[in-house]
């Protein structure tokens, strides 16, 4: 009996020591971990205190996106802003990142450290682009604080734009951190507004004696035909999602004006659209008001052949942009 006991005592006292040598070991490893942390943050609080983005090579990336322990969330921007890159659009989402990021400065929850804004250049961090396997920039990329990257957490910039307001959307739904973009001034803008103030002020002025201008129903009827243009062109979408003005193939070089699916457009694109529904329109005038206001007979044949020949071909040009954006239409009109 007393053998039984003593051994239960070795056995209790060996399992107590053992989970106090465990219970020692999880707690300095505890103790490390959080050492670690708070070195790293401080050391992200520190680059984030030089500038809005924080500029990384592979050895960051790894040290600070990729390796635990982390309790922030990391924004990536992986671009190629060397001018021997000639990467147009690299430079235009930098300059709306940079004024995303700046405006995350300001925000009331910048001091919490649980967001912060990086980038990686293609000269300075190849390998980066490699291990994520990329081909082409910009792109734009979400880290979170804990578990793995989702689908959604690479920024769709095709769909959505690259304006400074489009991405702050997208942060606070992968991050729950709200972002109030501030813009600094347009001096800009401003001074065509005023330019065209008084420009419009000088007409009234010379014309002050006669505004039959203002009751000329043609100046009208352009102005409308402008606005409308505008409207159905897509200049409205290029304000809110702030496309690019073209794009340039990453493998071919090619450069392409014409945004290839129906859940984008580009700036020049809207151009080509405005001045194709232009042309039309000036078609049915020629063919309308112009052939039915000659009282020649030869002069009405010629603006009507005319007015026919370009709404033909311009509605044909149209249709085929259409057809190249929405794959699988089925009709054309002489050009496929």
């Amino acid at each position: 009996m007393a053998h039984w006991l003593a051994t239960l005592v070795v056995i209790a006292v060996i399992f107590t020591t053992n989970n106090f040598v465990k219970c020692t070991k999880q707690k300095k490893s505890r103790e490390s971990v959080n050492i670690q942390l708070e070195q790293k943050v401080q050391n992200l609080v520190d680059l984030n205190s030089r500038r809005p983005v924080i500029r990384m090579n592979g050895d960051k990336y790894r040290q600070y996106v990729k390796t635990s322990p982390k309790n922030y969330s990391i924004i990536l921007m992986l671009t190629a802003l060397s001018p021997q890159r000639q990467c147009a659009i690299c430079k235009e989402v930098n300059s709306e990142y940079q004024i995303l990021a700046s405006s995350w400065r300001y925000s009331n929850g910048f001091t919490s450290n649980k967001l912060f804004f990086a980038m990686v250049d293609f000269d300075e961090g190849s390998d980066v682009f490699q291990a994520l396997k990329l081909n082409s920039a910009p792109v734009i990329m979400h880290f979170p604080a804990r578990g793995p990257q989702k689908k959604v957490d690479t920024y769709d910039m095709g769909r959505q734009g690259f304006a400074a307001e489009q991405l702050a959307k997208w942060v606070l739904d992968r991050t729950d951190v709200s972002i109030h973009i501030m813009r600094p001034p347009n001096y800009v803008m401003a001074m065509t507004i005023g330019v065209l103030l008084a420009l419009i002020g000088a007409l009234l002025y010379v014309k002050r004696k006669s505004l039959e201008v203002f009751y000329n129903r043609d100046y009208w009827a352009i102005f409308a035909l402008i606005i409308v243009f505008i409207m159905i062109s897509g200049q409205m979408w290029n304000h809110i999602r702030g496309p690019p003005y073209a794009h340039r193939n990453p493998q071919t070089g090619e450069i392409a004006y014409i945004h290839g699916s129906s859940d984008g457009q580009l700036i020049a694109e809207t151009y080509i659209v405005f001045v194709l529904y232009g042309c039309i329109s000036t078609g049915f005038i020629l063919l309308n008001d112009n052939a039915m206001s000659q009282n020649d007979p030869k002069k009405r044949k010629m603006f009507t052949i005319i007015g026919l020949a370009i709404i033909v071909l311009f509605f044909s040009l149209i249709l085929s942009v259409f057809r190249g954006k929405y794959h699988g239409y089925p009709y054309s009109f002489l050009i496929k």
